[in-house]
């Protein structure tokens, strides 16, 4: 299924040309080479255009790696995963790099400005998702398809595949919920550039994405039916889940059964924990794996760019052997290594062993835990589960022995169980926290390869799932909204090498929770008012 689904993602880059819009109004059309008229004339053109949509988050132009549908930005950094991991890794505790590029030792020292390029390259790349999906549902409603002849099963596929579109629109409609708050609002049935887009406020925005989400439940494949790499029920559900376990963060309302009863429908579908943890975070991750709910699928070859697993596993490692002995070979990308990023040294401390002998998910390599300085390459662990490698040891075509086919998690079963754990830790109702331990010793036997790392009832507490979380899902993309979540982002009461900028840690404002709107679009449409504090 993995391979289909590529070689249609990669027909759709290399036969169909997309320039998407380079502004951060959404109320501007994306434009193209193909008329509409000739893009949807068929039900393979609504599918075709569908695999655009998913296309756009593992590239960053259509054209090829040197190129960015974000205005502004180096094509370098305009991969939406490179972005996303950037704001939810570099800014906490389990990451730091080392680069002196414009705004990342702002990132690494907690004092990002409004015209931060990753965070304005973040809140544009989401953008310009949801502007291309608005237009993909302008385009297949009802009285569209009647009028270019589509009906019955084909008309009935349209149907899923606008549900899909709705799904991926609402899940970057999350990431500017989760990261802005309070961005610019417009669907599909919104004047295309007649006026400036409305900002909506972050509770409104939150029950959007709810609705939206219940609604599309229907119209979605069931979990675990749809191709490898599309959306389905299960990716509907751990999204909700998500949603509701921050629900107190967004809009002051905790909705911690929401979230046990949503984590529980995605735990009830089948899937299932991967043997080995390490195989999660190898280039055959699709193969024998019902633990990836939904995936952003990468190919070394077609569609490439410096941003995605390319970049999580080329900015850990050099070309040539390092102090720890690493060489870019050994994981897969033979011409790459850019080196950079490290952990801070609370990530490995998690751990009872930074090596990985006894609980086999701390997998670092590296002769100093500790940050002394930022741009010393040496201090810090190198985070290394992630390798352009097969489970047998194999490397992948990549093209210039650089670029990666690994695949990446958005969502994966591990986190519903500690959803589910929390939110019966917090008070929610549905679950028990008898079955919390088992879905924890879950995780933690196939941790430990034995049953020694299991605990008892007494251990499951608020604050340990927290810790779990950072042992299960580190660089992963949780860190900073699991941190806001427990009030350990901002403020004193939890520190890390170089937060506010001071070598030991210090208070981080409270403002900081949520990051800045970025200038650009505060000049650009005068219905926006910046975020508290900036």
């Amino acid at each position: 299924m993995k391979n289909s689904f590529k070689t249609i993602l990669t027909s759709a880059v290399l036969m169909l040309s997309l320039n998407s819009c380079k502004k951060e109004a959404l109320n501007l059309l994306p434009t193209n080479d193909l008329t509409e008229s000739i893009v949807y004339a068929t039900p393979a053109g609504y599918k075709q255009e569908l695999v655009r949509l998913y296309a756009n988050y593992a590239l960053t132009s259509p054209s090829g790696s040197d190129n960015s549908d974000v205005g502004g930005l180096n094509s370098g950094f305009a991969d939406f995963l490179r972005l996303f991991w950037t704001s939810q890794e570099l800014t906490t505790d389990e990451a730091v790099c080392n680069w002196g590029d414009t705004g990342i030792p702002e990132l690494d020292n907690s004092t990002w400005s409004t015209d931060n390029q990753f965070l304005r390259g973040l809140y544009s790349r989401s953008i310009s998702q949801i502007t291309l999906v608005n237009e993909y549902l302008r385009q297949s409603t009802p009285d569209q398809l009647a009028t270019r002849g589509i009906t019955g099963a084909d008309a009935t596929n349209v149907l899923r595949y606008r549900a899909e579109a709705r799904f991926l629109r609402a899940y970057q409609y999350w990431v500017l919920l989760d990261a802005f708050g309070n961005p610019p609002f417009v669907t599909e049935t919104d004047l295309i550039g007649k006026v400036n887009p409305k900002q909506i406020q972050r509770a409104a925005l939150f029950a959007y994405v709810e609705s939206e989400l219940k609604a599309i439940e229907p119209d979605l494949a069931d979990a675990r039916t749809n191709e490898y790499g599309r959306a389905d029920k299960g990716a509907d559900w751990a999204l909700l889940a998500r949603l509701y376990l921050n629900a107190q963060v967004y809009t002051g309302t905790a909705k911690y059964t929401e979230a046990i009863t949503y984590s529980s429908k995605v735990i009830g579908a089948s899937y299932s924990l991967k043997t080995n943890y390490k195989d999660l975070f190898l280039a055959d991750n699709n193969l024998n794996n019902t633990e990836n709910i939904l995936t952003i699928n990468y190919d070394g070859v077609n569609g490439t760019n410096y941003g995605g697993t390319t970049f999580l596993i080329n900015a850990m490692v050099y070309t040539a052997a390092d102090a720890a002995g690493m060489v870019s070979t050994a994981y897969g990308v033979p011409n790459g290594g850019w080196a950079g990023n490290r952990t801070r040294q609370n990530l490995p401390a998690l751990f009872p062993d930074a090596n990985g002998t006894l609980d086999k998910r701390g997998i670092f390599a590296g002769p100093k835990a500790t940050i002394d300085a930022i741009d010393a390459p040496n201090d810090g662990l190198k985070v290394t589960k992630f390798k352009n490698v097969t489970s047998t040891g194999a490397t992948p075509a990549s093209l210039n022995g650089t670029f990666s086919s690994l695949d990446f998690a958005l969502f994966r079963l591990a986190e519903q169980y500690l959803i589910y754990g929390e939110a019966v830790a917090r008070g929610g109702s549905g679950g028990t926290a008898a079955q919390a331990l088992l879905y924890v010793n879950a995780l933690r036997q196939r941790a430990y390869g034995n049953t020694n790392g299991n605990v008892s009832l007494a251990a499951l507490t608020t604050d340990f799932y927290l810790d779990e979380r950072g042992r299960e899902l580190y660089w992963e993309g949780h860190r900073r909204t699991d941190l806001v979540r427990y009030g350990k982002f901002t403020g004193s009461t939890y520190l890390w090498p170089f937060k506010g900028g001071v070598k030991a840690g210090t208070s981080v404002p409270a403002y900081r929770n949520l990051y800045p709107i970025p200038n650009a679009d505060l000049i650009a449409n005068p219905n926006l008012v910046q975020n508290t504090g900036y």
